[in-house]
């Protein structure tokens, strides 16, 4: 039976210092990921809310109170597109 020679440390070193950084660029991809998941629900949360709210102004049938829930329903919907557009430049 020929001897089998055992890797030498050096070698055993770099090949787990592989797998760890096989490892954490699955994890970094996967935090992408879920990231941008995340970004994604809370945005469709939050413009989903704010229609409901300006809907609800409306039926009230009270121009001002529709006026105003209108603008901040607006306001609401280009604060959250700008602040999860931004968080997304910061995920990817």
């Amino acid at each position: 039976m020929p001897a089998q020679s055992k890797p030498s440390s050096a070698e055993s070193i770099d090949a787990v210092a592989e797998r760890i950084a096989e490892i954490n660029e699955k994890a970094v991809a996967n935090g992408r990921k879920a990231g941008t998941a995340y970004l994604t629900s809370y945005e469709n949360a939050v413009l989903s809310l704010a229609d409901s709210y300006e809907k609800a102004a409306g039926a009230t049938r009270l121009e001002w109170v529709a006026s105003i829930a209108a603008a901040q329903a607006d306001f609401t919907r280009e604060v959250t597109k700008a602040y999860t557009s931004a968080a997304r430049e910061l995920v990817s």
